[in-house]
């Protein structure tokens, strides 16, 4: 059994809102952790009497709570990327990303640059919308701590993204009835509809202001 299954097996049994904030934590920071089995099978549970039982030792938990918990893991991970950037700067960021230990956490100087690339292009909104993409979520935190971004803004947009992003995965989790194979099969596809639907909501309010103005 490989370190993700040791972490499942113990989730399992031990599922609460101190374990999911831990996992998410975990999740959020360069330390590869799918939030695919965090949350969605939390938001199952939660939904049905019997399985609570099962899993949580008569812990009862909240899908609402869930969610909040869940987003409250994703700011502290993504707190300790921004931290760890400003601290170790970019030479260091991108020298430890290349090192076999790096790798061995799936990072690379390739995928550090691409996170950068879209904080570049995108802005601060970037911390926002980058929470709902895969391959970058985890990571655009960094080029956030690089370029010191204002920390209450950093706070804000990525919190708000972390929300939705565990919002969805809660929903997901409650219609799949728990099937790890479908939610990671439609998470991606969701993350992507998501993010679209954000983009024309966006440019149609700019397209409103202007034609407003005018």
């Amino acid at each position: 059994m490989n370190i993700l299954n040791q972490a499942i097996a113990w989730y399992s049994a031990n599922m609460n809102y101190w374990s999911i904030t831990a996992l998410m934590t975990i999740e959020s920071s360069f330390i590869p952790f799918p939030s695919e089995v965090v949350i969605p099978p939390a938001a199952y549970v939660a939904e049905d009497p019997a399985s609570a039982l099962a899993t949580t030792g008569n812990y009862p938990i909240d899908v609402l709570l869930i969610v909040l918990f869940g987003t409250l893991g994703a700011l502290l991970g993504a707190v300790i990327n921004y931290g760890l950037s400003i601290w170790l700067g970019r030479p260091l960021i991108y020298k430890f990303a290349d090192s076999r230990l790096g790798h061995a956490l799936l990072l690379s100087g390739e995928k550090i640059q691409k996170a950068e690339t879209y904080f570049n292009d995108h802005g601060r909104i970037s911390t926002f919308i980058g929470r709902l993409i895969p391959g970058i979520r985890q990571l655009i935190s960094i080029p956030a701590g690089l370029s010191r971004m204002h920390f209450g803004q950093f706070l804000l947009y990525t919190a708000m993204g972390a929300f939705i992003w565990n919002t969805v995965l809660a929903l997901l989790g409650y219609v799949a009835n728990g099937q790890k194979e479908m939610i990671e099969q439609y998470s991606h596809e969701l993350s992507v509809a998501i993010v679209v639907i954000l983009v024309l909501a966006i440019v149609g309010y700019v397209v409103y202001r202007r034609i407003k103005r005018q």
